[in-house]
């Protein structure tokens, strides 16, 4: 994508820029080079999830060790971490209180397919914090979402799912979808690989933030549920309007549609996610990633009136066939994990201290871009925040795809990667843990002002 209108970059300096960064970045990395020729050889696109070839490096940097909010690779570089395993390791690497809770139970097993100990104390918890009365697990959110669907049009007899298009909800087939402008027709997202069917026989995609759209799709009579994410996290952080959520909850239940809200990026509005922070009221929801500090895990949670209406359904199996768990789902290490995470890290105290970094955050970036003159802009949500080449942020995900800029957003990472800063690869989001400083904040915005001033001239 071209950079929007009214940045000022010189396209063939940037490239200079970037060439000069490559350089630099694989002269002071010969190990994690090394490591990279060698695990081409065997790993699929030479790394153990295809998702790390996104890192701005040619290769990427080979991970020693994680403590906190920093990270050192093998050639011996430490990196502050802002990027906190895109919200997994959002309470920082190896907190304490999570490494005892799980050397404990791996040293009395990891899992039986018994239920531990732990999962009556998790199981309220998670009640508590989401107001959802009945809850299932399973090892990532992607997994909790696929169950959820599969819930939902066994409750309804409904065959589609409503998304917001450029949302992002895990490797689930039925949301890798979007909203054509010049048609209003559903299709695959581009670079979706392998749909099973056409994803506009699934699935509706309509654009976040827009009411009328929303209704006429809730119209139609084939939607089983609603999945969304309370505020957009994949293209930048689009917020929703005033309002919107409530009308969105009018108009779910007006034509009995059940409403899944995903919060696993959104964890970083509070404790509860932006379900407990705004007041939601889903019928359905979904947390994976920061729940369980970073060990896989994923939850389901599902209200007392639906829960009820799924397992009284005799022709339903929710114990073996149904296509709704797993076999490692519900493990000991898991529970012990999620209990950790949620009583001694995921607390009002840590997010005192968090929230405060990432306005921080926003502001040191606000001031750089204005020195530097540039029409772009910043978003905050709890704890994190991401930063975007428009003027003001926008409502909904087309404009934020559209708004991209691979080549800027790639020069940026790899400075900041350079000079030990690490921003997550997929987008400009940076997250902030209980371990972050306000100096690992500062280090970013001299980093960034540099990086500009490199570009600029």
């Amino acid at each position: 994508m071209s950079t929007p209108p009214g940045s000022p970059i010189d396209r063939d300096r940037l490239q200079g820029l970037m060439d000069r960064e490559l350089g630099a970045f694989a002269d002071a990395r010969p190990k994690s080079a090394a490591a990279w020729e060698r695990t081409k050889r065997s790993w699929l696109g030479g790394v153990p999830m295809p998702w790390m070839m996104r890192w701005a490096g040619a290769f990427p940097p080979v991970m020693e060790r994680a403590l906190g909010s920093r990270v050192w690779d093998v050639d011996g570089h430490e990196y502050i971490d802002l990027c906190l395993g895109d919200t997994g390791a959002m309470s920082g690497h190896a907190p304490p209180a999570l490494v005892r809770a799980a050397s404990e139970q791996i040293g009395h097993g990891i899992t039986t397919m018994l239920p531990s100990q732990d999962a009556a104390w998790v199981g309220e918890e998670l009640t508590q914090r989401f107001g959802l009365e009945r809850w299932m697990l399973t090892l990532t959110a992607t997994d909790a979402n696929r169950a959820a669907l599969r819930i939902c049009r066994g409750v309804t007899g409904r065959s589609k799912v409503l998304i917001v298009s450029y949302s992002y909800h895990g490797s689930v087939d039925e949301t890798f979808a979007v909203r054509d402008e010049a048609t209003g027709a559903t299709i695959a997202r581009e670079g979706n690989v392998g749909p099973p069917v056409p994803v506009g026989e699934t699935t509706v995609a309509v654009e976040f933030n827009d009411l009328p759209m929303l209704q006429a799709a809730l119209e139609a009579g084939d939607i089983a549920c609603v999945l969304m994410e309370p505020a957009m996290t994949n293209m930048g952080i689009v917020l929703p309007d005033d309002g919107y959520h409530a009308e969105l909850r009018r108009l779910t239940r007006l034509h009995d549609v059940p409403l899944i809200i995903d919060e696993t990026h959104t964890m970083s509005a509070g404790p509860a996610g932006c379900t407990g922070a705004w007041g939601l009221d889903p019928d359905l929801l979904v947390v994976g990633k920061a729940i369980g500090g970073g060990i896989p895990s994923g939850a389901l949670g599902l209200s007392a009136a639906l829960a009820q209406d799924a397992l009284s359904r005799t022709d339903h199996d929710y114990e073996d066939t149904g296509g709704v768990g797993g076999t490692l789902a519900g493990n000991a290490l898991t529970l012990a994990a999620m209990r950790a995470a949620m009583s001694e890290l995921l607390t009002p105290q840590s997010y005192a201290h968090t929230v405060p970094l990432a306005t921080r955050f926003c502001e040191g970036f606000e001031a750089v871009v204005a020195e530097a003159g540039l029409p772009w802009s910043v978003t905050q949500l709890g704890c994190r925040a991401e930063y975007c080449f428009l003027p003001q942020m926008p409502r909904n995900g087309t404009q934020a795809h559209e708004a991209g800029d691979h080549e800027l957003e790639r020069y940026l990472h790899l400075h900041a990667l350079n000079r030990g800063v690490m921003l997550t690869p997929f987008h400009n989001m940076a997250l902030f843990a209980p371990t972050t400083t306000e100096a690992d904040v500062d280090r970013h915005t001299e980093v960034l002002r540099q990086a500009l001033a490199d570009l600029l001239g």
